[in-house]
C-alpha cells in the first residue's frame, strides 16, 4: 500500500518563479490497485510521481510504502521498492549493452553487487523466457545492443525491467507519449498483462483521455498540485472520455474564474 500524507512541494521558494507544485496532496492506494492519474500541463501530476520516486524529498508530508516510512530516503534507496518508466523510450536502459545484459542489470536492481557471473546459463534462459512471453519475437535477438531496437520495443522491454522483481510499487509516467500509436497500442498491452499477471499496484501518469477512461481501477484529476477528483468503483467502470472531457472543461472555466477574480482585486489596489 501507497500512502501520501500532507505531501507539499515548492520550487524557487519566495522568489518571482515559485511554483507551488504540490499542495497537501492526501492519497492511499491499496496493494494491487492500478491507478491512472491526468492533469493539465503544470497540475502536478509528474511532480507527484517524482516524490514518491524520490526524484526530490517533499518540504512537508509524509509518504509511506508497504508500512515503511520512506520520504526521507534518497531515489536510490527505493529502487528495490519501486519499478518505474519514463516517457522516452531511450531512457533507463544501456544502449550499448545487449537485451540479455540490460535484463540481467535490472534483475540486481536494488541488491548488493557480487562477482558471480549475472547471466549464467540459467539466468539466461530465464529473461529469454520472459522476453518470448511478450510476443515481439526478439528472445533470438538476446545477444544485440538495445539501442539497435525500435522505439516501441526498447520501450516494452524497460517496461519488462522496470516490472521484473515484482516491486512494491510501479510508476508510469507518460510511458506511452512519446510513441507511435501502434506501438503504444502494444506497450499499453502488455503494462495491462503484467500489472494483472503479477498483481501489481501501478500509479500512471497520463495525458490520454482514453486511458485514462479504460486503464486501471481508479481515475485521478489533478489541479494546481491538488487532487480535485477521485473516480473509483462503479463510476470508473462506466467512465468515458467525454466526461473526462467536461470535467476538463469545468476546470478550465474555475481556472478562469480565479484569473479574473484575481485581476478585480488587484485592480483595486492600483
Amino acid at each position: 500500500m501507497l500512502e501520501l500524507r500532507g505531501v507539499t512541494k515548492t520550487f524557487f521558494a519566495n522568489t518571482p518563479n515559485e511554483v507551488r507544485a504540490l499542495r497537501g496532496v492526501d492519497l492511499t492506494i491499496q496493494q494491487g490497485s492500478f491507478v491512472v492519474v491526468i492533469g493539465t500541463n503544470g497540475s502536478g501530476k509528474s511532480t507527484l510521481l517524482n516524490a514518491v520516486a524520490g526524484t526530490f524529498l517533499p518540504d512537508i508530508g509524509s509518504i509511506q510504502l508497504e508500512g515503511k516510512e520512506i520520504s526521507r530516503l534518497p531515489e536510490h534507496r527505493r529502487a528495490k521498492m519501486i519499478g518505474r518508466v519514463f516517457q522516452d523510450p531511450f531512457s533507463g536502459t544501456a544502449p550499448a549493452m545487449t537485451i540479455a545484459e540490460n535484463l540481467a542489470l535490472a534483475s540486481r536492481r536494488g541488491r548488493m553487487r557480487g562477482l558471480g557471473w549475472a547471466l549464467n546459463g540459467r539466468r539466461k534462459k530465464e529473461l529469454r523466457d520472459r522476453v518470448a512471453a511478450m510476443g515481439l519475437n526478439l528472445e533470438n535477438r538476446m545477444d544485440n545492443p538495445i539501442g539497435t531496437l525500435s522505439g516501441g520495443q526498447r520501450q516494452s522491454l524497460t517496461l519488462l525491467m522496470a516490472g521484473l522483481n515484482r516491486p512494491s510499487l510501479l510508476l508510469l509516467d507518460e510511458h506511452t507519449a512519446a510513441l507511435d500509436p501502434k506501438s503504444a497500442d502494444q506497450v499499453i498491452r502488455l503494462t495491462q498483462e503484467m500489472i494483472t499477471r503479477d498483481k501489481l499496484t501501478a500509479l500512471m501518469v497520463t495525458h490520454s483521455m482514453q486511458q485514462a477512461a479504460f486503464l486501471g481501477d481508479r481515475a485521478i484529476m489533478m489541479n494546481q498540485g491538488q487532487i480535485i477528483h477521485d473516480i473509483n468503483g462503479i463510476e470508473k467502470q462506466r467512465l468515458r472520455p467525454e466526461d473526462l472531457l467536461a470535467r476538463f472543461e469545468d476546470v478550465r472555466r474555475a481556472n478562469q474564474l480565479d484569473e479574473s477574480t484575481a485581476k478585480m482585486l488587484r485592480s483595486q489596489y492600483v
